[in-house]
């Protein structure tokens, strides 16, 4: 276990030396909260002040909750699994006496516990003075929203993860990549939330573990699930993590076992 908490502790003073992108990050998020609040707070007002339940304070509380995760979670893909398996590194990773997918779902952990903080408070405290957030006032609400953003990392990870070892049997990943972005994007509510959605796409997108990445700790951590409802997002949420770590581990099992690199 010290292994992995050095290799956190590594990643989190790594991130940690990049401060003008953190604070152009910082910016940037702030200033597309603004954008997709005016958005989604146009549409309320053509719809009558509600869509599926989202009234202002929820829209914007929903809003800034996402731009303060965006960088936490890490929704968007990284590429560097599958730039070392095209380079051969990997071998070297998969000879040393430790786990590679722990060794980098630490590591991810170590960078969004840097993230977290740096990037999605000032954001939030944006929204907070500007156009508002509502939290709720259940005294579930924190330790369950912590937990299921903790879940939300960790699925994060195995997914982007999982499109990385698609390496291990082609050539280039990055229309895997993009096939991924494109798919998270829109399922995971980062767009606009899954609650909106017509039946048929809010079907589709419970089918998958993207909600469980973005949706699922918005919604507990705002409040807008509680009690046996928040527990059901968080379940399902548990239920995706060991799905994806199954799945992950099989991958890296078969894949490794057909691994070639130059020298043998």
């Amino acid at each position: 276990m010290r292994r992995y908490l050095l290799l956190a502790s590594a990643e989190f003073r790594r991130q940690s030396t990049y401060r003008l992108a953190l604070a152009a990050g910082i910016t940037t998020n702030s200033v597309f909260g603004f954008i997709r609040f005016s958005i989604f707070y146009a549409a309320l007002v053509g719809a009558g002040g509600t869509i599926a339940g989202y009234d202002r304070a929820q829209a914007s509380t929903y809003v800034w909750l996402g731009q303060g995760l965006l960088a936490g979670i890490g929704l968007m893909s990284s590429h560097e699994v599958s730039e070392r398996v095209r380079t051969g590194e990997i071998a070297i990773d998969l000879s040393r006496p430790i786990d590679l997918q722990l060794s980098y779902w630490a590591r991810d952990f170590g960078r969004a516990a840097l993230m977290l903080p740096a990037r999605g408070l000032i954001p939030v405290i944006v929204g907070a003075l500007t156009t508002g957030i509502a939290f709720a006032h259940a005294a579930s609400a924190i330790p369950l929203g912590i937990l299921s953003l903790a879940l939300a990392v960790s699925i994060s990870f195995l997914l982007r993860y999982g499109v990385n070892l698609i390496s291990l049997w082609t050539l280039d990943v990055q229309g895997y990549a993009n096939l991924y972005l494109l798919l998270m994007s829109l399922l995971s509510g980062f767009y606009v939330p899954v609650h909106i959605f017509p039946g048929w796409l809010q079907a589709i997108a419970k089918a998958s573990p993207f909600p469980s990445m973005f949706q699922s700790p918005i919604d507990v951590i705002s409040g807008r699930v509680t009690g046996g409802a928040a527990l059901q997002a968080v379940g399902v949420q548990v239920l995706w993590l060991v799905v994806l770590v199954v799945v992950t581990r099989m991958m890296l099992w078969r894949g490794s076992s057909r691994l070639v690199v130059q020298g043998g």
